[in-house]
């Protein structure tokens, strides 16, 4: 898995490479407006990390949470769909899975289109914990709408 890995970066590394060799130098501001953006977002996290705990869970059954409501068009999501959001491997997902599960926080259900496949979705006191602490993270974001500014784009 390691080599795939590694043509991950090697492909996102030639992909920097390649924009910053097509544009002009970077000036001073650009790099200011990195660094700025670089530490709201690193803020937002910090702000999330606490937040979380302070609620009783741990920063990743807040992300498996959220990546299961937010799963795109339905109302649950497969482990490895779970995995590829959360850019971990299978193995991590499932215990990740499991500790939310003896939480109260999510529970599977047998997938009956692909038996192989369990479906992950939130009980009721995960989507209570989840809409509780969303929330508090869409009011963080509000606050922070100036410094999470993509670097030279303009608002209107």
């Amino acid at each position: 898995m390691a080599d795939a890995d590694t043509a991950v970066a090697d492909a996102d590394t030639g992909a920097l490479s390649d924009a910053v060799s097509s544009r002009a130098a970077l000036r001073k501001q650009d790099f200011e407006a990195l660094a700025r953006f670089r530490s709201g977002i690193r803020r937002y996290l910090r702000f999330s990390e606490l937040t979380v705990r302070q609620h009783g869970i741990t920063p990743q059954q807040y992300q498996l949470m959220l990546a299961v409501k937010g799963f795109p068009g339905r109302e649950w999501a497969v482990v490895r769909e779970l995995a590829d959001a959360l850019q971990l491997r299978h193995h991590s997902v499932v215990e990740l899975v499991n500790r939310a599960q003896v939480e109260g926080l999510v529970q599977r259900t047998p997938d009956p289109d692909d038996a192989r496949a369990v479906r992950v979705t939130l009980t009721a006191v995960g989507e209570q914990t989840l809409g509780r602490l969303s929330a508090l993270h869409w009011d963080e974001l509000r606050r922070m709408d100036e410094v999470l500014q993509l670097p030279g784009r303009q608002r209107t």
